[in-house]
């Protein structure tokens, strides 16, 4: 027996716990790991950013369709609320040139001890091996190093992450569940994720190389983020910025000089070639740098042969790939639990008293401290939420 029980010991899971705690809740978290908020602390290795220090405005526009729905949650835990959060956890917190916070120490791991020593003083039980497997008539029902466990609770939160990075616990496999309850969910689909390439040899001197100074575009998206040429394709903050109308479909081009305009470029070209090789007049009178110019001589080619249309080759250059890297090598996913499936407090409308959060909820935003804001923030709204609902269950 328990009055409250949290599948998932990630920051929407915890953050939910806590909320259930501090309003006088006994709260069993079940984690299927054994520890918890792995993918929280993988996050921490490359410096932990907690969230973007913008206005509620700029952080709501970044969740595109789901922005309607997530703003009460965000407006009521802000970025800085985040912030105000993890101060009180006595961590030392800075703000990067583009707006970005990060605990001092940049790791993910002081937080999280500060973080569950708190909630351990509140009485929260947290139990890791626990792998949730369903429900037997109203009781939940675990897979644990000790057997089959059945727990009967007033109230339930399921915070168990998307369909990427199976190996630290977000495997979607609590799907199949919810599916079987009637519920009808968005597939998932590769969020944040990298682009597969097939480069041609010619490539492999410049793998690692960061490709600065662009304009990355697909469809209505564009940004002027860095890119990373990898063994496998392209990574890094900007592909997975525009990678969401590249999984939509749309085709994915290359401003490799932004700040100039087609005929600034055109003219350049235009000055005499004498006895360069075009790749030597390409570099005298364009200075692209290495990276840039081999990009152009991997997609470019055949080249045009005036500078016009050189020019707009150079403007708007084509990247052939094979699509996103594989949903489970992705940062994050897209689908799962509809907002149609949900209440306003996030409870489901099929199975009453048990509330979802996280990254289990149907939202995508790209990374730079959005992805766990919104996770924060669904957490303590379905932890609230809950509350709510067992004090009017109480009532009646």
């Amino acid at each position: 027996m328990a009055q409250a029980v949290v599948i998932g010991a990630g920051p929407a899971g915890l953050m939910a716990a806590e909320q259930l705690a501090n309003a006088g809740h006994s709260v069993v978290v079940a984690e299927a790991k054994p520890s918890v908020a792995r993918k929280f602390l993988m996050a921490g290795k490359s410096g932990l950013n907690l969230t973007k220090d913008a206005p509620l405005e700029t952080l709501i526009a970044s969740y595109d369709e789901a922005a309607d729905w997530l703003q009460p949650m965000i407006a009521a835990f802000d970025a800085q609320g985040v912030q105000n959060w993890a101060r009180d956890l006595e961590q030392e917190l800075f703000t990067g040139s583009t707006g970005r916070v990060f605990p001092k120490v940049m790791k993910a791991s002081p937080l999280l001890r500060a973080w569950l020593a708190r909630l351990g003083q509140a009485g929260v039980d947290v139990r890791v091996r626990w792998r949730w497997t369903g429900w037997d008539g109203q009781a939940l029902t675990f897979d644990t190093p000790e057997g089959p466990q059945s727990v009967v609770a007033d109230v339930a939160i399921l915070a168990m992450g998307g369909a990427s990075w199976s190996r630290l616990g977000s495997d979607g496999s609590w799907a199949e569940i919810l599916a079987a309850k009637g519920l009808t969910l968005t597939p998932f689909a590769p969020a944040n994720a990298g682009l597969l390439v097939e480069w041609s040899q010619h490539m492999s001197p410049h793998l690692g190389a960061p490709i600065k100074g662009v304009a990355l575009r697909a469809g209505s998206a564009q940004t002027r983020g860095e890119a990373v040429i990898s063994e496998c394709g392209l990574e890094g903050g900007g592909i997975y910025t525009i990678c969401k109308a590249v999984r939509k479909g749309a085709p994915l081009t290359i401003d490799l000089m932004p700040d100039l305009t087609k005929g600034e470029i055109a003219t350049r070209l235009s000055k005499p070639r004498g006895k360069s090789s075009l790749s030597n007049h390409l570099r005298k009178v364009l200075k692209l740098g290495a990276t840039r110019t081999a990009l152009l001589m991997e997609f470019g080619r055949p080249f045009p042969d005036t500078p016009d249309a050189l020019a707009q080759l150079i403007k708007s250059l084509p990247v052939r790939h094979a699509g996103l890297r594989p949903m489970d090598e992705a940062i994050s996913t897209a689908g799962g639990v509809p907002r149609a499936e949900l209440d306003h407090g996030l409870m489901l409308r099929a199975v009453p008293g048990v509330f979802c959060a996280g990254e289990m909820l149907d939202w995508e935003a790209p990374t730079g401290g959005y992805l766990l804001t919104a996770c924060f923030a669904t957490g303590r709204w379905a932890g609230q939420s809950a509350v709510d609902w067992l004090k009017a269950q109480s009532i009646r």
